[in-house]
């Protein structure tokens, strides 16, 4: 497991009961992990300036429930990279802490690559990869389909002091920009894709996991230029495990030379216990 462990600004202070509570920069949140089967050895939801637990609801999706003065949005730091959390539907905040092992990863690629690099971010959230990515020199095309995660996505790269960084940031359903990108010719040295494990574009196009993301790592593959760097995929889908991503990404670039890595993603707790977070595959190339 990679664990992200280097953060200053957020920590998991206990799991259990199927929660998580966390500090992100002062502010105590509670909020459901399915990776956290174990039994708690303490009443979080009594926990000392707890600021807000959100509830999962029988009927699906859930609501915050605010115990004292929570800001409705703040800001913390990963390095010189900022980030602004705002608690959100289905238990959200803007941001994966978890993917710091990620970033760090394509920060080290990118700056050591010695040439100008190209990233196409899909799926690109509120935009944690793009952000790591313009701060070690990249161009970046940011796409996601939701207009209002690009907008923070725009957020926080000013507040990283990269708005004159060069990207662009598209709002599009994915597997309608990629197609596109290839008619159009237009290449990129990385890609980086975290695709939902079902989802739905602006005009209603499905995606369901299982069966898109073979064959979407595929077309991806064609946007790659002639002297490529890193093709990155995450996935939170429970059940998806890193030997997946494994197999995809060898079956879909056994024509390029260059080595797979697959793995675990993981937080490290107050508990000294590392809590799961998903699965990464690599493919770097030679």
């Amino acid at each position: 497991m990679k664990v992200a462990d280097k953060w200053k600004d957020y920590t998991v202070i206990a799991t259990g009961d199927g929660y998580k509570l966390e500090d992100w920069g002062g502010i105590k949140l509670l909020r459901p992990d399915p990776q956290v089967i174990w039994p708690s050895r303490m009443d979080m939801s009594d926990y000392k300036g707890l600021n807000a637990k959100y509830f999962r609801s029988e009927s699906g999706g859930g609501e915050w429930q605010y115990l004292k003065d929570t800001p409705k949005e703040w800001v913390i730091s990963y390095g010189e990279m900022k980030f602004k959390i705002k608690p959100m539907g289905f238990k959200h905040t803007g941001l994966f802490p978890e993917q710091a092992v990620n970033w760090e990863r394509m920060i080290s690629l990118i700056k050591n690559a010695g040439r100008n690099i190209s990233v196409l971010n899909l799926f690109a959230y509120t935009g944690g990869a793009t952000v790591a990515c313009l701060s070690a020199g990249a161009s970046v095309c940011h796409v996601d389909a939701s207009k209002g995660m690009v907008e923070r996505a725009g957020e926080n790269v000013r507040l990283s002091g990269l708005g004159n960084a060069n990207v662009r940031f598209i709002v599009d359903d994915c597997k309608k920009f990629v197609p596109r990108e290839i008619r159009r010719g237009r290449k990129y040295d990385a890609v980086i894709m975290d695709p939902p494990s079902y989802g739905r574009g602006p005009n209603g196009e499905m995606w369901k996991i299982e069966s898109e993301l073979y064959p979407f790592v595929e077309l991806c593959a064609e946007v790659l230029s002639d002297t490529p760097l890193f093709f990155l995929i995450n996935s939170y889908t429970t059940g998806l495990q890193p030997g997946v991503l494994e197999n995809i990404l060898k079956l879909t670039m056994k024509d390029r030379r260059g080595s797979v890595e697959a793995y675990e993603v993981g937080l490290k707790t107050s508990e000294g216990i590392n809590l799961p977070c998903g699965a990464g595959g690599i493919f770097i190339y030679d």
